[in-house]
């Protein structure tokens, strides 16, 4: 048990970190309906990187993570200008197409170089056992920085979320906020994905946000739900890992959507009952 604590007590202390901020924008990825966006980004930043490797910089330097995040803000820029008043094309779609241009691209882009293809599938997949304390440290500062943000304006990013009509309809700049939120977005992306996968990250976004609205209509309780079963899904999918000698990252994921399942037939069931 000692030894089970001494591999998976940083692993765990960043899914604690991953779920503080990723089940709360879960919320507004769901409100958005733009649930693929986490993919986008990732893929786009992955593509900055694979540029940093092209021009000789290795994918851990300080360069690169610079390279990665710009190409996130220009994500970032593109979603939010493609958001209009009368939607007349889903964003989703032009988050698909961001995604499946920026995988081209990158394919195109390793093509020119001998070396990097190992690094980016890393970038993509992650490693959460690998990581370390300053990169916790790290990743819990940005996303501290960011939850405070949201928090002082979370009046505007709920509305433009929620009820982007009303927004627009009391004058709200609409695309600058909606700017700021993909930004914000794209600095917790560059930085959950390098640790953690594109697999774990989406699952900590989506799924906790899908079983706190199953369970409530308050944003306060959805909130302390989401964060809870972040929590429980690391604790049960990190003691399979350890126990059962599963992938870690798997093994958490699977967990998520075990407990998304039997959450929604318990929901089902009482309303059965109740019917």
């Amino acid at each position: 048990m000692n030894a089970f604590f001494h591999i998976m007590a940083l692993p765990f202390l960043a899914c604690l970190v991953l779920t503080g901020i990723h089940a709360y924008l879960g919320f507004h990825v769901i409100e958005r309906q733009v649930i693929f966006v986490d993919l986008a980004l990732a893929q786009i930043a992955v593509l900055g990187a694979s540029f940093a490797i092209v021009l000789g910089h290795d994918l851990d330097s300080a360069l690169s993570y610079w390279i990665s995040l710009g190409f996130a803000i220009i994500g970032a820029a593109i979603f939010s200008l493609t958001r209009f008043k009368k939607q007349r094309i889903p964003q989703e779609a032009i988050i698909g197409i961001a995604y499946a241009v920026s995988a081209a691209l990158l394919i195109i882009v390793l093509s020119r170089s001998g070396e990097g293809d190992e690094q980016i599938k890393q970038a993509l997949v992650g490693n959460i056992l690998l990581v370390t304390f300053p990169e916790i440290a790290k990743m819990f500062v940005v996303y501290l920085v960011i939850g405070i943000m949201h928090f002082f304006f979370r009046h505007q990013f709920f509305m433009i979320s929620k009820n982007p009509e009303e927004a627009f309809g009391k004058g709200l700049n609409v695309r600058l906020w909606d700017f700021l939120f993909y930004v914000t977005f794209g600095f917790v992306v560059t930085s959950s994905v390098k640790i953690a996968g594109v697999l774990l990250v989406f699952s900590f976004l989506v799924v906790p946000s899908v079983c706190a609205i199953l369970v409530s209509k308050t944003i306060g309780v959805r909130l302390a739900v989401g964060w809870t079963i972040g929590v429980i899904a690391s604790i049960l999918g990190m003691a399979a890992s350890y126990f059962l000698d599963f992938p870690t990252g798997a093994s958490v994921v699977c967990v998520f959507g075990s407990i998304l399942v039997s959450l929604a037939l318990v929901r089902a069931l009482i309303g059965k009952f109740n019917s």
